[in-house]
């Protein structure tokens, strides 16, 4: 998806989660700095503001606005969508990006205690709900759009989860079932949207310097990857609508599309190709 027609070139319609800080908003920059019309929702209000006035001004060819928008909120998501779209008339790319981390020692890895705590899910209402809210309401409004005449494609969505979607993360296993979560929604949703011309994928960081550490000392033990490789990823996965279903891990400067698990057994093939046959499970 390039953003062209075949008369004009159009600015695409793109809402970014979560994009008034970290990922998102080296994101948020991203699109800015192509002129497109980009939209931030964030739960933070003040920054929000400052970082949509200031992309703004750095980017004059650009549209940028804010909306406070709490992700685990279906009211705050849904309305936020439609103001969008009655602004701007569509909606092309969404990055389903809001997340959060467990902040510290993980509630459900307290293994020592003497009475079992209850395990504090925020991470999960943030990480795996709200993108989940997220991409219902993208794949509403994308699809209103005429196909691209050039690719086909409606728009695309990208959800970012976490290299810890992909490898066990023993100090935040709440945080690691978000993410693994974020990638089999994206997997299992692509051959859905296929019918309706959207693409669907992740993105899966290794670690990237951003606010969702409990400190910044954490990042001078690691081998930290540059945001420009994460922007790597988004223009691969944006410029290229036929990719869908796709897990892109961000690491180094290096964007390696991870294939999903090979099937065990012909049987368990069959199985998963009757089930998408019949439609319901």
């Amino acid at each position: 998806m390039n953003g062209n027609s075949t008369h004009s070139p159009r600015r695409l319609s793109v809402i970014v989660t979560g994009g008034a800080s970290g990922l998102g908003l080296s994101m948020t920059k991203y699109f800015a700095s192509l002129g497109y019309i980009v939209t931030i929702f964030d739960v933070n209000t003040n920054a929000g503001h400052k970082v949509a006035a200031e992309v703004a001004s750095e980017n004059p060819q650009a549209t940028v606005g804010f909306k406070r928008t709490d992700v685990t909120s279906w009211t705050d998501q849904a309305t936020a969508f439609r103001e969008v779209y009655q602004q701007h008339g569509r909606i092309d790319v969404v990055i389903a990006n809001a997340g959060i981390s467990e902040q510290g020692a993980s509630s459900l890895a307290l293994v020592d205690e003497e009475e079992p705590s209850q395990p504090r899910l925020r991470t999960l209402d943030v990480n795996l709900t709200g993108t989940i809210y997220t991409v219902k309401l993208a794949i509403h409004y994308i699809k209103k759009n005429e196909p691209d005449v050039s690719t086909g494609s409606r728009g695309c969505v990208i959800c970012t989860s976490s290299n810890a979607g992909l490898y066990p993360f023993p100090v935040a296993p709440i945080y690691a079932a978000s993410k693994f979560g974020v990638i089999g929604l994206v997997r299992s949703l692509a051959k859905v949207l296929e019918r309706v011309k959207v693409s669907i994928n992740a993105l899966a960081p290794a670690v990237l310097e951003t606010g969702i550490a409990p400190s910044k000392a954490l990042f001078q033990e690691m081998i930290v990857t540059p945001h420009s490789t994460l922007i790597k990823g988004v223009a691969q996965l944006v410029e290229n609508p036929k990719v869908t279903g796709a897990v892109a891990e961000i690491h180094g400067d290096k964007v390696t599309i991870r294939p999903p698990h090979d099937y065990v057994d012909e049987d368990t093939q069959s199985n998963l190709e009757i089930f998408w046959k019949l439609g319901v499970a």
